[in-house]
């Protein structure tokens, strides 16, 4: 069981944690990219299945970071509202330079 968490500046040390590789934030930094990709697609197109293609590609793209280069479970799973976040300013640190992907 993991450990409860009540905010979110408590819980992303911990989201962080989970990512240690630099591969798993590579697939999660890929997966935004599509997932933002998506979501303009949709907005420009009105055409609903995009909404679809962007929730696939972003968790596809980190559930196989987690679960074959992490090898840990999604905090998504417990955490879905936070980990949303947690996606969000872990992708905004990569472009900012704090995290390495490559």
């Amino acid at each position: 069981m993991t450990k409860q968490y009540s905010n979110f500046k408590d819980f992303y040390p911990y989201y962080i944690q989970q990512h240690k590789n630099k591969y798993t934030k590579l697939l999660h930094f890929i997966g935004a990219w599509f997932f933002i990709s998506f979501i303009s697609i949709l907005i420009y197109s009105h055409e609903i299945k995009y909404l679809l293609f962007a929730f696939l590609s972003a968790y596809g793209f980190a559930w196989i970071g987690h679960f074959f280069i992490e090898e840990n479970k999604p905090a998504t799973f417990d955490y879905p509202i936070y980990s949303f976040m947690g996606d969000c300013l872990m992708f905004i640190e990569i472009l900012k330079g704090k995290h390495k992907i490559l």
